[in-house]
């Protein structure tokens, strides 16, 4: 453990950005297997409701520093292909 006072401040200010990020990854994978789910089942029109929320939440993502830009962008086109791709 730190023993000087700005050492333990960063390991607090550190612990606190982690789960902030933790908190906003998870939301994203979360929001991204909904979109996976609709897919698999078929079903297109869900599949687009979710995609925009997860583009929203990737965007959001990416705008906190959370992801790097390009990620973000990587992850919504491969969703968007994949949701265009069903019949």
């Amino acid at each position: 453990m730190a023993n000087i006072k700005s050492a333990k401040k960063r390991v607090l200010v550190t612990q606190t950005k982690t789960a902030r990020n933790k908190a906003i990854r998870s939301r994203v994978k979360t929001m991204i297997k909904k979109v996976d789910a609709a897919i698999a089942a078929g079903d297109k029109a869900a599949a687009q409701a979710c995609l925009t929320t997860a583009i929203s939440e990737i965007d959001k993502a990416a705008t906190k520093g959370v992801y790097h830009k390009n990620t973000a962008s990587r992850k919504v086109a491969r969703l968007t292909k994949a949701v265009n791709s069903i019949a």
